[in-house]
Protein backbone atom coordinates (compact mmCIF):
# COMPACT_ATOMS: atom_id res chain seq x y z
CA UNK A 1 0.00 0.00 0.00
CA UNK A 2 1.13 3.60 -0.84
CA UNK A 3 0.47 7.21 0.32
CA UNK A 4 0.02 9.60 -2.36
CA UNK A 5 0.59 13.33 -1.76
CA UNK A 6 0.01 16.54 -4.01
CA UNK A 7 0.97 19.98 -2.38
CA UNK A 8 -0.45 23.57 -3.40
CA UNK A 9 -0.08 26.37 -1.22
CA UNK A 10 -2.05 27.16 2.03
CA UNK A 11 -0.06 27.84 5.30
CA UNK A 12 1.87 24.38 4.90
CA UNK A 13 -0.01 24.82 1.88
CA UNK A 14 -3.87 23.06 0.89
CA UNK A 15 -2.92 19.35 1.22
CA UNK A 16 -4.97 16.76 -0.53
CA UNK A 17 -3.96 12.78 0.42
CA UNK A 18 -4.76 9.78 -0.21
CA UNK A 19 -5.95 7.53 2.96
CA UNK A 20 -4.04 4.38 2.19
CA UNK A 21 -1.84 3.06 4.96
CA UNK A 22 1.88 2.99 4.61
CA UNK A 23 3.33 -0.08 3.67
CA UNK A 24 2.93 -2.28 6.38
CA UNK A 25 1.62 -0.60 8.96
CA UNK A 26 -1.65 -2.31 10.40
CA UNK A 27 -2.31 -4.93 7.73
CA UNK A 28 -5.59 -6.80 8.47
CA UNK A 29 -5.00 -10.87 7.89
CA UNK A 30 -8.56 -10.19 5.80
CA UNK A 31 -9.30 -7.27 4.10
CA UNK A 32 -12.99 -6.66 2.64
CA UNK A 33 -14.04 -4.94 -0.48
CA UNK A 34 -12.90 -1.25 -0.04
CA UNK A 35 -15.47 1.99 -1.07
CA UNK A 36 -13.42 5.18 -1.76
CA UNK A 37 -14.53 8.18 0.05
CA UNK A 38 -13.75 11.80 0.25
CA UNK A 39 -13.22 12.94 3.35
CA UNK A 40 -12.95 16.95 3.59
CA UNK A 41 -11.02 19.09 6.37
CA UNK A 42 -10.50 22.81 6.94
CA UNK A 43 -6.88 22.82 7.63
CA UNK A 44 -4.05 20.80 6.33
CA UNK A 45 -2.13 19.70 9.89
CA UNK A 46 -2.42 16.27 10.40
CA UNK A 47 -1.71 16.41 14.12
CA UNK A 48 -5.66 18.10 13.90
CA UNK A 49 -7.16 15.14 12.37
CA UNK A 50 -4.99 13.02 14.60
CA UNK A 51 -7.55 10.09 15.00
CA UNK A 52 -7.91 10.08 11.17
CA UNK A 53 -4.02 9.35 10.39
CA UNK A 54 -3.75 7.10 13.03
CA UNK A 55 -6.76 4.78 12.00
CA UNK A 56 -5.11 5.00 8.54
CA UNK A 57 -1.84 4.21 9.79
CA UNK A 58 -3.11 0.99 11.72
CA UNK A 59 -5.16 -0.03 9.33
CA UNK A 60 -8.54 0.84 11.06
CA UNK A 61 -10.34 2.16 7.78
CA UNK A 62 -8.92 -0.51 5.87
CA UNK A 63 -10.41 -3.05 7.87
CA UNK A 64 -13.78 -1.09 7.74
CA UNK A 65 -13.54 -1.95 3.73
CA UNK A 66 -13.11 2.31 3.37
CA UNK A 67 -9.90 3.58 1.17
CA UNK A 68 -10.21 7.58 2.59
CA UNK A 69 -8.89 10.55 0.63
CA UNK A 70 -8.37 13.23 3.10
CA UNK A 71 -8.96 16.89 1.40
CA UNK A 72 -7.60 19.96 3.02
CA UNK A 73 -9.70 22.97 1.61
CA UNK A 74 -9.89 26.85 3.30
CA UNK A 75 -12.40 26.87 6.40
CA UNK A 76 -15.25 25.14 7.43
CA UNK A 77 -17.70 26.68 5.28
CA UNK A 78 -15.65 25.55 1.93
CA UNK A 79 -15.71 21.91 3.47
CA UNK A 80 -19.65 22.30 4.22
CA UNK A 81 -20.04 23.33 -0.01
CA UNK A 82 -17.73 20.56 -0.83
CA UNK A 83 -20.10 18.06 0.84
CA UNK A 84 -23.31 20.18 -0.43
CA UNK A 85 -21.59 19.70 -4.52
CA UNK A 86 -21.36 15.92 -3.72
CA UNK A 87 -17.19 16.67 -3.74
CA UNK A 88 -17.07 15.40 -0.30
CA UNK A 89 -19.27 12.20 1.26
CA UNK A 90 -18.31 13.24 5.18
CA UNK A 91 -16.46 16.42 6.36
CA UNK A 92 -14.81 18.04 9.69
CA UNK A 93 -16.63 21.35 10.32
CA UNK A 94 -17.26 23.52 12.80
CA UNK A 95 -20.45 23.70 14.64
CA UNK A 96 -21.30 27.69 13.98
CA UNK A 97 -21.08 26.97 10.19
CA UNK A 98 -22.79 23.95 10.65
CA UNK A 99 -26.09 25.57 12.29
CA UNK A 100 -25.41 28.62 9.60
CA UNK A 101 -25.85 25.86 6.36
CA UNK A 102 -28.72 24.07 8.41
CA UNK A 103 -30.75 27.71 8.44
CA UNK A 104 -29.60 27.71 4.60
CA UNK A 105 -31.60 24.80 4.08
CA UNK A 106 -28.40 22.48 3.39
CA UNK A 107 -29.36 18.95 5.01
CA UNK A 108 -26.21 18.44 6.94
CA UNK A 109 -26.13 16.65 10.22
CA UNK A 110 -23.12 16.47 12.61
CA UNK A 111 -22.40 13.43 14.08
CA UNK A 112 -19.44 13.09 16.14
CA UNK A 113 -18.06 15.59 18.39
CA UNK A 114 -13.86 15.35 17.98
CA UNK A 115 -13.07 17.56 20.11
CA UNK A 116 -15.30 18.12 23.31
CA UNK A 117 -12.77 20.57 24.63
CA UNK A 118 -12.80 23.80 22.11
CA UNK A 119 -9.92 23.73 19.98
CA UNK A 120 -9.89 27.46 19.61
CA UNK A 121 -8.68 30.04 21.79
CA UNK A 122 -8.14 34.21 21.85
CA UNK A 123 -4.50 34.81 21.98
CA UNK A 124 -2.81 37.37 22.95
CA UNK A 125 0.77 38.20 23.25
CA UNK A 126 1.63 37.66 26.80
CA UNK A 127 3.33 41.32 27.27
CA UNK A 128 0.29 42.94 24.93
CA UNK A 129 -1.32 43.82 28.78
CA UNK A 130 -4.64 42.90 27.03
CA UNK A 131 -6.33 40.69 29.72
CA UNK A 132 -9.78 40.28 28.73
CA UNK A 133 -11.90 40.31 25.53
CA UNK A 134 -13.49 43.98 26.51
CA UNK A 135 -9.29 45.30 25.94
CA UNK A 136 -10.01 43.77 22.08
CA UNK A 137 -12.39 46.73 21.61
CA UNK A 138 -10.40 49.30 18.50
CA UNK A 139 -8.41 46.15 17.92
CA UNK A 140 -7.56 43.99 15.09
CA UNK A 141 -8.35 40.36 15.34
CA UNK A 142 -6.80 37.95 13.33
CA UNK A 143 -8.48 35.12 12.16
CA UNK A 144 -7.42 32.38 9.71
CA UNK A 145 -10.05 32.67 7.15
CA UNK A 146 -12.87 34.86 7.05
CA UNK A 147 -15.84 32.54 7.35
CA UNK A 148 -14.01 29.51 9.70
CA UNK A 149 -15.48 28.49 12.99
CA UNK A 150 -13.30 30.41 14.50
CA UNK A 151 -15.24 33.68 13.42
CA UNK A 152 -18.29 32.29 14.59
CA UNK A 153 -16.47 31.28 18.02
CA UNK A 154 -15.31 34.93 18.12
CA UNK A 155 -17.95 36.44 17.54
CA UNK A 156 -19.97 34.70 20.26
CA UNK A 157 -17.71 36.01 22.52
CA UNK A 158 -18.04 39.34 21.94
CA UNK A 159 -21.69 39.96 21.40
CA UNK A 160 -21.97 39.06 25.03
CA UNK A 161 -19.08 41.62 26.13
CA UNK A 162 -21.25 43.66 24.24
CA UNK A 163 -18.94 44.28 20.98
CA UNK A 164 -19.57 43.91 17.33
CA UNK A 165 -17.05 43.28 14.12
CA UNK A 166 -16.92 46.06 11.85
CA UNK A 167 -18.16 48.57 15.05
CA UNK A 168 -16.19 47.67 17.89
CA UNK A 169 -12.97 45.35 16.41
CA UNK A 170 -12.27 44.10 13.09
CA UNK A 171 -11.65 41.08 11.20
CA UNK A 172 -8.64 40.30 9.26
CA UNK A 173 -7.98 36.83 8.14
CA UNK A 174 -3.99 36.18 8.59
CA UNK A 175 -4.06 32.55 7.13
CA UNK A 176 -2.92 29.74 10.08
CA UNK A 177 0.28 29.02 11.90
CA UNK A 178 2.88 30.77 9.84
CA UNK A 179 1.42 33.36 8.53
CA UNK A 180 -0.62 34.11 11.88
CA UNK A 181 2.98 34.53 13.43
CA UNK A 182 3.98 37.51 10.68
CA UNK A 183 1.01 39.12 11.79
CA UNK A 184 1.63 39.20 15.08
CA UNK A 185 5.12 39.98 14.43
CA UNK A 186 4.44 42.88 11.95
CA UNK A 187 1.87 44.17 14.73
CA UNK A 188 -0.76 43.65 11.83
CA UNK A 189 -3.06 42.01 14.41
CA UNK A 190 -3.13 42.50 18.59
CA UNK A 191 -4.57 39.48 18.89
CA UNK A 192 -5.14 36.09 17.07
CA UNK A 193 -8.20 33.59 17.28
CA UNK A 194 -6.65 30.36 16.25
CA UNK A 195 -6.74 26.33 17.01
CA UNK A 196 -4.31 24.41 19.11
CA UNK A 197 -2.50 23.75 16.25
CA UNK A 198 -2.04 27.46 15.56
CA UNK A 199 -1.08 27.99 18.92
CA UNK A 200 2.02 25.46 18.82
CA UNK A 201 2.90 26.85 15.85
CA UNK A 202 2.85 30.60 16.98
CA UNK A 203 4.77 29.41 20.07
CA UNK A 204 7.53 27.47 18.42
CA UNK A 205 8.24 31.01 16.45
CA UNK A 206 9.07 32.38 19.65
CA UNK A 207 5.51 34.35 20.37
CA UNK A 208 5.09 34.26 23.69
CA UNK A 209 1.16 34.26 24.49
CA UNK A 210 -1.29 33.86 26.45
CA UNK A 211 -5.24 33.11 26.32
CA UNK A 212 -7.87 35.44 26.91
CA UNK A 213 -10.55 33.14 26.21
CA UNK A 214 -13.57 33.57 28.80
CA UNK A 215 -13.32 30.11 30.92
CA UNK A 216 -17.35 29.69 29.69
CA UNK A 217 -16.29 29.31 25.85
CA UNK A 218 -13.47 26.98 26.59
CA UNK A 219 -16.45 24.30 26.74
CA UNK A 220 -17.31 25.56 23.44
CA UNK A 221 -16.42 22.18 21.43
CA UNK A 222 -14.87 22.40 18.17
CA UNK A 223 -14.80 20.62 14.91
CA UNK A 224 -16.42 17.32 14.37
CA UNK A 225 -17.83 14.98 11.40
CA UNK A 226 -20.66 15.44 9.53
CA UNK A 227 -22.89 14.43 6.66
CA UNK A 228 -25.48 15.10 4.23
CA UNK A 229 -28.67 13.35 5.63
CA UNK A 230 -29.02 12.72 1.87
CA UNK A 231 -25.74 11.02 1.92
CA UNK A 232 -26.60 9.08 4.94
CA UNK A 233 -29.05 7.42 3.17
CA UNK A 234 -27.19 6.95 0.19
CA UNK A 235 -24.13 5.58 2.12
CA UNK A 236 -26.01 3.97 5.33
CA UNK A 237 -22.62 2.19 6.50
CA UNK A 238 -20.50 5.01 5.89
CA UNK A 239 -21.07 6.93 9.26
CA UNK A 240 -20.47 3.78 11.32
CA UNK A 241 -17.56 2.78 9.80
CA UNK A 242 -16.13 5.78 10.05
CA UNK A 243 -16.53 6.29 13.41
CA UNK A 244 -15.36 3.29 14.70
CA UNK A 245 -12.15 3.73 13.15
CA UNK A 246 -12.19 6.98 14.65
CA UNK A 247 -12.56 6.07 18.14
CA UNK A 248 -10.10 3.04 17.32
CA UNK A 249 -7.58 5.72 16.52
CA UNK A 250 -8.36 7.89 19.52
CA UNK A 251 -8.18 5.00 21.94
CA UNK A 252 -4.55 4.34 20.31
CA UNK A 253 -3.61 7.93 20.21
CA UNK A 254 -4.32 8.23 23.79
CA UNK A 255 -2.36 5.61 25.29
CA UNK A 256 1.20 7.46 26.30
CA UNK A 257 3.24 4.32 25.08
CA UNK A 258 1.95 5.07 21.47
CA UNK A 259 2.84 8.45 21.14
CA UNK A 260 5.93 8.03 18.95
CA UNK A 261 4.18 5.46 16.07
CA UNK A 262 1.23 8.18 16.35
CA UNK A 263 3.46 11.28 15.50
CA UNK A 264 4.61 8.60 11.98
CA UNK A 265 1.27 8.17 11.07
CA UNK A 266 0.49 12.24 11.59
CA UNK A 267 4.04 12.70 9.58
CA UNK A 268 3.12 10.66 6.92
CA UNK A 269 -0.03 12.59 6.46
CA UNK A 270 1.98 15.82 6.53
CA UNK A 271 5.67 15.66 5.86
CA UNK A 272 6.27 19.54 6.68
CA UNK A 273 4.26 19.38 9.95
CA UNK A 274 6.06 16.04 10.94
CA UNK A 275 9.79 18.03 10.70
CA UNK A 276 8.81 21.19 13.10
CA UNK A 277 9.85 21.06 16.54
CA UNK A 278 5.82 21.82 17.99
CA UNK A 279 4.64 18.89 16.28
CA UNK A 280 5.09 16.60 19.98
CA UNK A 281 3.82 19.42 22.04
CA UNK A 282 0.67 19.74 19.60
CA UNK A 283 0.20 16.01 20.17
CA UNK A 284 -0.15 16.17 23.75
CA UNK A 285 -2.86 19.68 23.10
CA UNK A 286 -4.71 17.52 20.84
CA UNK A 287 -5.27 14.78 22.57
CA UNK A 288 -5.91 16.83 26.01
CA UNK A 289 -8.93 19.03 24.01
CA UNK A 290 -10.14 15.50 21.96
CA UNK A 291 -10.61 13.79 25.34
CA UNK A 292 -14.38 14.42 27.00
CA UNK A 293 -14.40 15.84 30.39
CA UNK A 294 -15.24 13.82 33.44
CA UNK A 295 -18.64 14.99 33.02
CA UNK A 296 -19.33 13.18 29.42
CA UNK A 297 -16.62 10.60 29.79
CA UNK A 298 -19.11 7.79 30.36
CA UNK A 299 -20.94 8.59 27.25
CA UNK A 300 -18.10 7.48 24.68
CA UNK A 301 -16.13 9.51 22.21
CA UNK A 302 -18.06 11.26 19.47
CA UNK A 303 -20.92 12.31 21.86
CA UNK A 304 -22.36 15.70 21.62
CA UNK A 305 -24.08 16.93 24.77
CA UNK A 306 -27.73 18.72 24.30
CA UNK A 307 -26.66 21.66 26.01
CA UNK A 308 -23.62 22.24 24.54
CA UNK A 309 -24.92 22.56 21.15
CA UNK A 310 -27.75 25.20 22.73
CA UNK A 311 -24.80 27.00 23.95
CA UNK A 312 -23.70 27.48 20.68
CA UNK A 313 -26.53 27.83 18.96
CA UNK A 314 -27.91 31.01 21.67
CA UNK A 315 -25.00 32.28 21.40
CA UNK A 316 -25.20 32.30 17.59
CA UNK A 317 -28.14 34.15 17.26
CA UNK A 318 -27.20 36.58 19.69
CA UNK A 319 -23.92 37.43 18.02
CA UNK A 320 -26.38 37.51 14.48
CA UNK A 321 -24.16 34.58 13.10
CA UNK A 322 -28.04 33.27 13.12
CA UNK A 323 -30.56 36.10 12.08
CA UNK A 324 -33.24 33.90 14.17
CA UNK A 325 -33.25 30.82 16.00
CA UNK A 326 -33.38 27.30 14.36
CA UNK A 327 -36.56 25.85 14.93
CA UNK A 328 -35.79 21.98 15.66
CA UNK A 329 -32.19 22.32 17.10
CA UNK A 330 -32.21 18.83 17.66
CA UNK A 331 -32.29 18.15 13.58
CA UNK A 332 -29.20 19.33 13.47
CA UNK A 333 -26.90 16.53 15.01
CA UNK A 334 -27.29 13.16 16.21
CA UNK A 335 -25.85 10.41 18.74
CA UNK A 336 -27.31 7.52 17.49
CA UNK A 337 -24.10 5.62 16.12
CA UNK A 338 -22.28 6.88 19.60
CA UNK A 339 -22.91 3.97 21.79
CA UNK A 340 -21.47 1.77 18.51
CA UNK A 341 -18.77 3.66 17.98
CA UNK A 342 -17.55 2.98 21.55
CA UNK A 343 -18.91 -0.74 21.58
Amino acid sequence: MTIKTRFTRRGFGKVALSGLAAAGIGAPSILRAQTAITFAVPNPSALTWLPYWVAVGEGYFEEEGLTPMLEAIDGSSAVLQAMASGQAHIGAPGPGPTLGARARGVDVKFLYNLYPKSVFGLLVKADSGLETPTDLAGTVVGVGTADGAEVSFTSAIMSDYGMTAGTDFTYLPVGDGGTAAVAFLRDEVSSYAGAVSDAAILASRGIELKEITPEQYLGFFGNGIAMLESQMAAMPDLAPKFGRALVRGTRFASDPANKGTCLAHCAAGNPQEGEQDYAAPLFDGVIGRMTPTDAFIGEGFGYQPPEHWQAIHDSAVASGALSEPISDLASVYSNEFVAGWNA
